[in-house]
């Protein structure tokens, strides 16, 4: 866990990444359902998917919201 928190560097980024690629993992049929490691053995999905990052065989990308998002956002609601 901490291997894979040091490449990352956000616990909240850390915790979205592993829970898409648990997802792809569990997920029926999907393209993403293999695992990228070789000895897998009784590790569950999630221990798969840290081992994964940890090991650099998936990548990910922070991606910054729009302008018009933030907007939306923060904007005040209006008193009734």
């Amino acid at each position: 866990m901490k291997q894979a928190l040091t490449k990352v560097g956000n616990p909240n980024v850390l915790v979205n990444v592993i829970s898409k690629r648990v997802r792809q993992l569990t997920s029926a049929g999907g393209a993403g359902g293999r695992p990228l490691i070789a000895d897998t053995g009784t590790l569950g999905v999630a221990d798969i998917a840290l081992r994964e990052l940890v090991e650099d065989k998936m990548a990910w990308e922070v991606v910054e919201p729009a302008a018009e998002e933030v907007r939306a956002v923060t904007k005040k609601r209006k008193k009734s």
